[in-house]
This record gives structure tokens, C-alpha cells and sequence, in this order.
């Protein structure tokens, strides 16, 4: 066997399997639509809610303890005669909400 044969497969192997954990870890965990169901959920329990959006894309969320890949979304509802805006950050993977701000 030539080592240059050898060589070259090997460097295909550990592309390949990089490029496929690459694809695999994009692709993993809840997507923005259940976690938008989770949190909608979770928002329901103190109350109707008016609507509802969720960013479709993943970001990366750094605090000092860990780092966490999460979705942003919102929830309106009306307390009374106002209208309250709620924005989440939700885990990706579990869908656990993370952080809640009110808006106006």
C-alpha cells in the first residue's frame, strides 16, 4: 500500500467525520417552534395571551458559569385595559426559559 494512499484517506476520514458532527450539533436539540410552544405554555399559566414570535435562528448566550445556545421570542398579553410585552430566552435544547424582561 502506498503512504500517500494511507494518508489521504485518513485526511478524508477526519474531515468527513468533522464536517458530519458539525451537521449534527446545528441540527440537535428542540426546534424554534417548540420552544415557542413550551414558553407560550409556560406564559399561559398566569393568564390568556395575545400573540406571540419567536427568532428562528440559534445564538450563542455566554454567562459567567456556561455558555448556552438559545432562541429570543416575545409574548404580548393585555392586564386590563394595558398591554404587557414579555421578552424570553429560552434553552434550545430543553426549551427551559432562562431570562424574562418586560418590555412596556
Amino acid at each position: 500500500m502506498n503512504w500517500k494512499h494511507l494518508i489521504g484517506g485518513v485526511v478524508v476520514g477526519v474531515a468527513a467525520s468533522y464536517i458530519a458532527k458539525e451537521a449534527i450539533i446545528k441540527n440537535s436539540g428542540l426546534s424554534s417552534n417548540e420552544v415557542l410552544q413550551i414558553a407560550k405554555a409556560a406564559f399561559k399559566e398566569k393568564g390568556p395571551i395575545n400573540g406571540s414570535w419567536i427568532q428562528m435562528e440559534k445564538e450563542t448566550l455566554h454567562t459567567l458559569e456556561a455558555s448556552f445556545t438559545v432562541y429570543r421570542g416575545g409574548i404580548t398579553r393585555m392586564n386590563g385595559d394595558k398591554q404587557e410585552v414579555y421578552e424570553f430566552v429560552s434553552n434550545s435544547e430543553t426549551g427551559n426559559i432562562l431570562d424574562v424582561n418586560q418590555l412596556a
